[in-house]
């Protein structure tokens, strides 16, 4: 399976995310959904802050120009939203799997999908 069916396959085909990408540790995005143009130092900087939660705690999370307030995270997971969008986002051990969402989804069926992913992918390596 490429990286664009993940994304459209398993993320997309859900109907619990809305818009999604695929990137590498690095910031080069391997997949992404039509309309979703975030770009390599916002996935660089969405990367740092699973690391270090201050990063995005003062200035919140950045994807395709637009900033989300900064919820929750560990060193795996990061949750943020502004309005009714909603962002979970998932570290692996070389990829960074992002997702939007939008009401009526609710937060914990765009977790499921993006966390159940997630796992799949370090289950290969990844």
């Amino acid at each position: 399976m490429s990286w664009q069916d993940y994304v459209d396959k398993q993320l997309l085909a859900s109907k619990c995310v809305t818009k999604a990408c695929i990137a590498g540790l690095d910031g080069n995005v391997w997949a992404k959904s039509d309309g979703f143009e975030v770009s390599k130092d916002e996935i660089t900087r969405l990367v740092s802050g699973f690391d270090n939660q201050d990063v995005l705690t003062g200035t919140g999370v950045t994807l395709a120009g637009q900033r989300y307030i900064y919820l929750s995270g560990t060193d795996r997971v990061v949750r943020a939203k502004l309005g009714k969008v909603g962002v979970h986002c998932m570290k692996t051990q070389q990829a960074v799997v992002v997702s939007l969402y939008e009401d009526p989804i609710q937060p914990q069926q765009a977790a499921s999908v993006v966390e159940k992913l997630g796992d799949y992918l370090v289950s290969c390596g990844y």
